[in-house]
């Protein structure tokens, strides 16, 4: 590891405190600690601790930081000194080793060139986000430790990815800004090439299920494209058959496009941002389903609204209704409003999917509003399907708030 003479601080947490860390909990939240153990002056965020039980067992190394969540963990176990860079290269070599084997990642599925690649707490890597586009790793770092470590990670990505890598981009600049205290500023953009011929703006074609999509991260929302919702696409596209669509909330028409593939005659692309659907209305383009798609720009709920019917399928994936648990009620009605208003227009038999991305409202609670929603709209529904996550999204044992996405494909009678 490193130099272990250097001195490091000891986060000492109150007898009990350690149990969920030993299930795997990667958090240690400001009051589960008893004291702190500094040589000098107390950690500044993004400074390396050591954590240890009431009863002096060291835990593992972490991140500070400066909001309820006071420590990251990042390396379990009793290390004598925090990573080192061949630690975060054998990190990220493992990532991959696991999408690779379902299926995904460098070397794998040519129908599929992109996913994510190291997805936070669920790979034990708490505050960063690697997604994969055909050679492009596109990183973000979500804590201050994760931005200070930028040297070891690229070095990591570069030496686990070999020679598939061409392109890193940093896209961490508006995260950065929101942390507490951080007066430094970054801009997004390449960080490293293996070729100086690249376009600036880091656009680059991928592939899904054989669908041909143009992501840019550098301009585009996240990391340019929604890769949590690849499994549900896939199902969209084995079940669509010959039914027409409505994508609520479109973004660049990652639904829209499986449904096409699938057999749809007519898919309505509707999202708020003109952006969003121009770029929509391109992927239709490119892959040959122009003839067949139409993109609309407007507020969701007022298209319900003002809809006389709807079609028998229905797509609604919003983005997140809730930050924090104290919008977490706002949210639940806002869920509730917006499917009965879908609900209402709906044929019989028609199938309803919609999706809640708000960590703060959990499964069953998203369940019980849908519940209420058809209850309201007077319509009876089935379960058919309770969606998620993909493979490369894991969810570590011992830490349920990496569930954020749920979702539920409804039968509408």
């Amino acid at each position: 590891m490193s130099d272990s003479s250097t001195s490091y601080p000891f986060v000492h947490l109150h007898p009990g405190k350690e149990k969920s860390l030993l299930r795997g909990h990667p958090w240690v939240f400001s009051g589960a600690i008893q004291r702190l153990e500094v040589d000098d002056a107390a950690p500044t965020p993004g400074d390396w601790v050591c954590v240890m039980s009431s009863k002096g067992q060291a835990l593992g190394w972490g991140h500070w930081g400066a909001g309820s969540i006071a420590v990251r963990i990042i390396a379990s176990g009793t290390l004598d000194a925090p990573p080192n860079a061949q630690w975060w290269s054998d990190q990220i070599a493992e990532c991959l080793a696991v999408r690779q084997s379902v299926g995904l990642g460098p070397g794998t599925d040519a129908a599929t060139d992109c996913c994510r690649l190291v997805h936070g707490e669920g790979d034990g890597l708490s505050g960063l986000v690697v997604d994969w586009y055909a050679g492009m790793a596109v990183v973000q770092t979500h804590s201050m430790g994760m931005h200070r470590a930028w040297p070891d990670l690229s070095a990591g990505l570069q030496s686990a990815l070999g020679s598939s890598l061409d392109l890193i981009v940093n896209k961490s600049a508006a995260l950065i800004a929101k942390l507490p205290g951080v007066e430094e500023r970054i801009e997004d953009g390449i960080v490293w090439s293996s070729s100086s011929a690249d376009d600036p703006s880091a656009r680059r074609g991928v592939s899904e299920h054989g669908i041909q999509y143009e992501v840019s991260p550098i301009d585009g929302q996240k990391t340019g494209f929604f890769l949590d919702q690849r499994d549900s696409r896939g199902l969209l596209m084995q079940c669509v058959g010959e039914r027409a669509v409505l994508n609520a909330f479109s973004y660049t028409g990652g639904f829209s496009m499986a449904a096409l593939k699938g057999g749809s005659p007519h898919v309505i692309s509707l999202d708020a941002s003109e952006k969003a659907v121009s770029a929509a209305c391109h992927h239709a383009e490119i892959n040959g389903y122009s003839d067949r798609h139409e993109g609309i720009q407007g507020d969701v709920l007022t298209y319900l609204r003002q809809c006389e019917s709807l079609p028998p399928i229905v797509i609604l994936d919003p983005p997140a209704y809730a930050k924090s648990r104290s919008s977490r009620h706002k949210a639940v009605q806002g869920y509730k409003r917006l499917n009965a208003e879908a609900l209402k227009k709906m044929p019989s038999a028609g199938l309803l999917w919609t999706y809640s991305c708000s960590q703060v409202v959990d499964a069953q609670l998203f369940e019980d509003t849908i519940v209420a929603a058809a209850v309201e709209s007077g319509r009876t529904v089935r379960i058919l399907h309770r969606l998620g996550q993909p493979a490369d999204h894991p969810t570590r044992a011992g830490h349920p708030e990496a569930r954020y996405l749920k979702g539920l494909m409804l039968h509408i009678d």
